[in-house]
């Protein structure tokens, strides 16, 4: 039990609230009061904690704009482009930040205070909250803090530990659990997405990391040759496609998040690639069967080879046209989330902590939190792919033809080729230095 009390989202403790965060570096005076724009998640009700005790502490106020996931970017393409922003604080999928970013929409931190830094065991995730204007991409070397990043989400291997003795670590590992345990449909060996978008595109990626695979050779330097129909993307092509035909429903191809959590939580999967910010619901008894049932570990690998991830994070920025006294006061909230203070009561009311310190700290060792160590691992191998203009219609091609190989419409070899040549297209046409391999 934590020793916090948070009012809104029901928790209770046994220290009193306003001395909780006396060892916080934060100054108490009052500021403007900021208003945050959010997309609901599941990580939603530790973030409404922070704030919650930040207003206690400080007596600075702040409204949160919390808005669907389908709303959310047009609220903030409107507000940065406006006369003036509604909103201090947006926060932006990582697929949307370059958009912000190049187009000169948010402010840089240092900008507002000279002196800002993150912690030194803050998550970066990947390096996305960086601009590089030079480069025009999104890299702390020589480039901007233009975000902290509120939810640092990847990959871990969630597995039944009732049925399966050793965390699995390998492919083998995995097929292996599958061989023994799969029987449809009252057990599922293994389950991936497969749902043709982003879904499947955002599932797949951490195995062609883990292969030692690419979409382009090297963006960020300005080379972007096609790479996504290498050997080393088929192999962890075929891997995927074996797991999901192998150990998964019978239409692996519709599995999107919300099913794979379905089938973990009613006991019908053995193991399954879940993002870390579904692991409360493994254990609340109220959606799950399997409390106290899973474990956690980092994504899978090849023998031989070591774990590998990617971020779907948030990146949370504070607009361009606003007063700088609006500015100074959101970055005073920046400041106060991304203490230590903050980040254990942030993972005590559900949320999944941005600092190293607190992921591998005391509460990594009460076994609620057995899933901080793992995540840990994986947040420090992953990296981010996409972040470029073209990222979105890259992405679109990926999840087609990746579904296409799954569903039986298309070969491996097939997809890749043709994903490969409608990625070379896009970015042919926008004036990249491009190339593609050989077919496969």
């Amino acid at each position: 039990m934590g020793l916090f009390s948070i009012s809104r989202a029901g928790w209770t403790g046994a220290i009193g609230l306003a001395s909780l965060m006396a060892s916080t570096t934060l100054s108490a005076h009052a500021a403007e009061p900021i208003t945050i724009l959010i997309n609901s998640s599941p990580w939603y009700a530790g973030f409404e904690a922070v704030v919650d005790q930040y207003e206690k502490d400080t007596g600075n106020t702040v409204e949160i704009d919390r808005t669907p996931y389908g709303g959310l970017l047009e609220k903030a393409r409107n507000a940065v482009r406006g006369q003036e922003s509604p909103y201090d604080l947006v926060n932006l999928d990582n697929g949307w930040v370059v958009e912000f970013y190049s187009g000169g929409f948010l402010t840089p931190f240092n900008d507002i205070d000279p002196d800002f830094k993150l912690p030194e065991e803050a998550i970066t995730a990947g390096g996305s909250i960086y601009w590089n204007e030079d480069k025009q991409w999104p890299t702390p070397d020589g480039g901007k803090l233009m975000a902290f990043s509120p939810n640092a989400n990847a990959h871990l291997w969630y597995y039944r530990t009732d049925l399966i003795d050793t965390p699995p670590a390998t492919y083998d590992d995995v097929l292996a659990n599958c061989a023994e345990l799969n029987d449809p449909p009252d057990m599922y060996g293994a389950v991936l997405r497969g749902e043709r978008g982003n879904p499947i595109r955002f599932a797949f990626t951490s195995h062609m990391l883990a292969y030692g695979g690419s979409i382009l050779k090297d963006p960020e330097n300005g080379d972007f040759t096609v790479t996504f129909n290498s050997p080393e993307v088929l192999e962890a092509l075929n891997m995927f496609l074996r797991i999901n035909n192998d150990c998964s429903v019978d239409n692996p191809g519709s599995v999107g998040q919300s099913e794979m959590i379905q089938l973990t939580v009613t006991g019908k999967a053995a193991q399954a690639g879940i993002v870390v910010a579904a692991q409360a619901q493994m254990d609340d008894p109220q959606k799950s069967i399997v409390v106290d049932k899973i474990g956690y570990a980092p994504m899978p690998y090849p023998a031989g080879g070591k774990p590998a991830g990617v971020f779907g994070s948030w990146q949370m920025g504070i607009p361009k046209n606003i007063s700088d006294e609006r500015k100074q006061a959101a970055l005073e909230f920046v400041d106060y989330f991304m203490s230590a203070d903050a980040q254990q009561l942030y993972a005590e009311a559900g949320g999944i902590p941005v600092r190293f310190d607190t992921l591998r700290g005391p509460l990594s060792e009460d076994a609620k939190y057995r899933w901080m160590e793992p995540y840990a691992t994986v947040a420090e191998n992953a990296s981010q792919v996409l972040l470029y203009k073209e990222g979105a219609q890259v992405e679109e091609v990926i999840g087609l033809r990746l579904n296409q190989a799954l569903i039986g419409e298309l070969t491996a070899e097939e997809a890749l080729n043709t994903a490969a040549e409608e990625i070379h297209d896009i970015l042919e046409k926008s004036g990249r230095k491009t190339g593609m391999l050989k077919p496969l």
